[in-house]
């Protein structure tokens, strides 16, 4: 399952240059998780959706590039530079993702870690 579990988390990741929100919301169960540490949790595939889909707004490029990533069968965690164009603006943020991924190959479970204050110095 590890190796299966990396390509998910790695194609989940390569999933965003396309701005689709339905093609990203398809890597989750129904009742996943979603923690964008540290902003509020979203719990299951519709609030997900709305916090996505406002990541999306404006988003003219997405791109997660993956630095390092270590398994250890259903979690992959990964070390990330998440890059987005929008409103005009460019951010560019290191990120610590860790993803718990069914045996059915769903992602139930996502938490980002990244420096508020870093995000919020490039969008001002």
């Amino acid at each position: 399952m590890a190796v299966q579990a990396e390509k998910i988390v790695s194609d989940f990741c390569g999933a965003w240059t396309k701005l689709n929100v339905d093609e990203i919301m398809s890597f989750f169960t129904d009742d996943a998780v979603y923690h964008n540490i540290p902003m509020p949790v979203a719990k299951g595939k519709d609030v997900i959706r709305k916090t996505i889909q406002g990541l999306l707004k404006g988003a003219v490029s997405i791109k997660f590039e993956i630095l390092h990533t270590a398994t250890a069968g259903n979690i992959v965690m990964n070390e990330r530079v998440d890059s987005f164009e929008a409103g005009g603006k460019h951010v560019s943020l290191p990120v610590m993702g860790v993803f718990e991924i069914t045996d059915a190959g769903k992602i139930k479970a996502w938490r980002d870690y990244f420096d508020l204050e870093m995000y919020m110095k490039q969008i001002r």
